[in-house]
């Protein structure tokens, strides 16, 4: 792309955008600066140009989305058949498992939910289509690590914060390549309390037609009722079938 291409200022505005989170729903111009990076007159510009369009509200001294923002994800889901054609099969999956199932897609560092079926909350954090979490310790993001070249998932993980979210937390670069070989040799990942202490989870990469892989698909247990060691023995045959019934499906 020529430097011309480029606008500069659009892209201010999607960082701004990203820095509200569950963690920060409101935030003041200051703490929108922190988080991007970005000096305080750009972050002003572009909270006050969201807030005339109706995608913020401001009392003064805060921000807040609006539920116009959901229009800009929206627009993603409807232009992917992936959710809708998804979400049957994981109504399905989560009813025979007993637990919740997930499909999401690889965006950059991170894992980006598409569709779940929930059974119960296994999360602190409340997980739905559009949640993000870290691919390095997430079983699905290994999944989908795993079906990249050696080159590109050694640069995500670079790119990435590799912290320990609990002490099982897996952060060494190299522990994480030797698993991700294990992973593309095996067909699945397993993470045990790496996310989060008490959950456990598996996951299998979903293919197209063409074999290309396009998502992942997870079950997540609490760990004291289905340890790590059983994950497999558990779900792992219902993950095949539904990996198997989407591939005829996907184009």
């Amino acid at each position: 792309m020529r430097e011309t291409d480029f606008v500069s200022g659009f892209a201010r505005g999607l960082r701004v955008i990203e820095a509200f989170g569950e963690a920060q729903p409101r935030l003041s111009i200051a703490d929108a600066a922190r988080i991007t990076g970005l000096d305080r007159a750009a972050v002003r510009r572009s909270l006050l140009t969201l807030s005339e369009l109706g995608y913020a509200d401001y009392d003064g001294k805060f921000f807040t989305l609006t539920p116009k923002i959901l229009r800009l994800g929206h627009a993603y889901l409807s232009a992917t058949p992936l959710p809708t054609i998804v979400q049957p099969y994981l109504d399905q999956l989560s009813e025979k498992a007993g637990q919740s199932a997930s499909a999401s897609v690889l965006d950059g560092t991170e894992i980006v939910y598409v569709a779940r079926a929930s059974q119960r909350r296994v999360m602190s954090i409340n997980l739905m289509p559009g949640s993000r979490l870290p691919a390095y310790c997430a079983s699905m993001g290994r999944v989908l690590l795993a079906s990249l070249s050696e080159a590109e998932a050694r640069g995500i993980l670079g790119r990435s914060e590799l912290r320990a979210n609990t002490p099982r937390t897996r952060t060494d670069p190299e522990e994480l390549m030797t698993e991700l070989r294990r992973v593309r040799d095996e067909g699945y990942a397993i993470i045990d309390q790496e996310l989060e202490l008490g959950l456990c989870s598996i996951a299998v990469p979903i293919a197209n037609d063409r074999g290309q892989v396009v998502a992942a698909l997870n079950i997540g247990a609490p760990a004291a009722h289905v340890p790590a060691c059983e994950m497999a023995e558990r779900y792992l045959p219902l993950l095949r079938e539904t990996q198997a019934a989407l591939r005829l499906v996907l184009r």
